[in-house]
């Protein structure tokens, strides 16, 4: 698909962008699952998928700077079953992208997003969840491998990684640590994704390339406004309004795909 950049255009992705990184900022993720559910509700979703790369890569480079050596070298030995399965499945993810009709994906975006969005709400409980979350989410290789293939996968496909996003959210991190964890991961995973997409030639154009580049500054702005924000802000009002926005963002997925 070849992007109509009009300055309408220009202005609606520099918003999302902008947007998008507030929230990351505040919450410490969500950048990638925003910002590519609005997109992909507007334009071809494996565009929408490509195009965000490069600016989910800037956003978690700028948030990894916060962790230290020390927290680098822990959290790398503890999860690392995690970091390997998933960098396999980020790639594997990639190669099917292209595979999957656009309608699908964005129902299949959109149930995702919804899914996450009912088990992170806490106003309704919902049987199962928290027998799934004791069985599932635990620290053994096995686990944490097969977390991490699915998770990759999902997200090589898709930008989704909420499962991910779940399981470090179950390990008793503090905020500043799983923030940074997060960061790490997906900065490495986009690192790989970066170099897989110009390999498999899934760029559609050189000006998708360029406005990905592009993005990025309004991605990293955004964040920084998002973190001076964060003491400003509660726990509970945030969470709300992530939700809501990600409830929004499912349903016009669900929409458009059907």
């Amino acid at each position: 698909m070849i992007l109509d950049l009009t300055p309408a255009v220009l202005l609606a992705f520099t918003a999302v962008m902008l947007l998008a990184g507030i929230i990351n900022g505040v919450a410490g993720f969500g950048f990638a699952l925003v910002g590519t559910m609005a997109l992909a509700s507007r334009i071809d979703p494996s565009t929408a998928v490509v195009f965000m790369i490069i600016p989910i890569l800037s956003v978690n480079l700028s948030l990894a700077r916060d962790l230290s050596a020390t927290d680098l070298r822990s959290c790398g030995r503890r999860f690392l079953p995690v970091f390997v399965t998933a960098a396999l499945g980020t790639v594997l993810g990639m190669v099917v992208l292209e595979e999957v009709p656009a309608g699908p994906l964005r129902v299949g975006l959109g149930v995702v997003t919804l899914a996450f969005v009912a088990t992170s709400q806490t106003l309704i409980t919902i049987p199962g969840v928290d027998w799934v979350k004791q069985r599932c989410f635990i620290e053994t290789r096995w686990v944490m491998g097969v977390i991490g293939a699915v998770s990759g996968l999902v997200f090589g496909g898709t930008n989704v990684g909420v499962q991910l996003i779940a399981y470090f959210k179950s390990q008793n991190l503090s905020h500043g640590l799983f923030v940074s964890v997060v960061a790490i991961v997906f900065l490495g995973l986009n690192g790989i994704r970066v170099v897989a997409a110009g390999v498999l030639g899934l760029y559609p154009s050189q000006t998708v390339v360029l406005a990905s580049l592009a993005a990025a500054v309004p991605a990293v702005v955004g964040v920084v406004i998002g973190k001076r924000l964060q003491t400003a802000i509660t726990e509970t009002y945030r969470d709300r309004f992530v939700l809501v926005l990600l409830t929004g963002i499912g349903l016009r997925l669900l929409q458009v795909g059907l």
